[in-house]
């Protein structure tokens, strides 16, 4: 293997991880936010008031894109798998 496949396929993989995680991450940062605008304004300091919307929201999310989601990584899998028997001929 060369570096230059090397690099290729940690680049593909790390550019996955962040696609895959991207709408989850990005959900939760959105609720966090308003959750904690709406402490701010009522002077209301309850930790599980925080966490529970934000686990409820990203739960909801990952159900919705749990299908791409999958796709994505076995696509990838598939691949790599692909790429594994180009290699060993």
């Amino acid at each position: 293997m060369t570096p230059e496949t090397a690099l290729y396929w940690t680049q593909t993989a790390m550019t996955l991880a962040l696609t895959v995680a991207a709408p989850l991450l990005g959900v939760a940062l959105f609720v966090g936010l308003i959750v904690s605008l709406f402490q701010a304004m009522t002077s209301i300091q309850e930790m599980t008031l925080s966490m529970i919307p934000k686990m409820l929201s990203v739960a909801i999310v990952l159900l919705l894109f749990a299908p791409w989601m999958l796709e994505m990584l076995s696509d990838f899998t598939i691949e790599i798998f692909r790429a594994i028997a180009d290699v060993s001929h």
